[in-house]
């Protein structure tokens, strides 16, 4: 997983608007004023991998092969505190809604993209808004990844 996480974390670097990229290890759970990143930012998390097992193989180690489908969760967010109601400035509107293009361009970069030798493309799943009530826009992308002899 170390490769995955590693190769994804460059192919998201090619997101000019992303200001820190890296690996989920609870960055965004510091409810404090001084959270741990830059904004925007991206996280990636190895949420859970589900294991198949396809036989024995005699000259690997181990010599039971396997395949797993992963779940892979690429966290977009960033800090929203001004005023975008319909009075708004239209800069503050067009600030708060630059999540967007970032979500929009992670995606285009992930999707089909292939992070490692033994593993297939990235598959969207879904994407999901968390709810937070610090200012943070956190949104989740979430992949499947298929990985064979693993």
């Amino acid at each position: 997983m170390k490769e995955i996480i590693n190769n994804t974390r460059n192919r998201l670097a090619q997101v000019a608007a992303l200001k820190h990229i890296d690996e989920d290890w609870g960055q965004l759970d510091d409810y404090s004023p001084n959270f741990p990143v830059k904004w925007p930012v991206a996280l990636i998390e190895v949420r859970n991998a589900t294991y198949t097992n396809v036989g024995r193989e005699r000259g690997f180690n181990p010599t039971n092969r396997q395949m797993a489908t992963a779940t892979i969760v690429v966290h977009i967010a960033s800090l929203k505190l001004t005023n975008t109601s319909h009075l708004a400035p239209q800069g503050q509107k067009d600030d708060a809604q630059a999540i967007w293009p970032i979500i929009e361009e992670c995606h285009s970069l992930l999707h089909g993209y292939k992070p490692a030798d033994y593993a297939g493309a990235y598959l969207r799943q879904q994407i999901q808004r968390r709810r937070r009530d610090d200012g943070v826009t956190h949104y989740e992308l979430v992949y499947s990844l298929g990985l064979t002899n693993v």
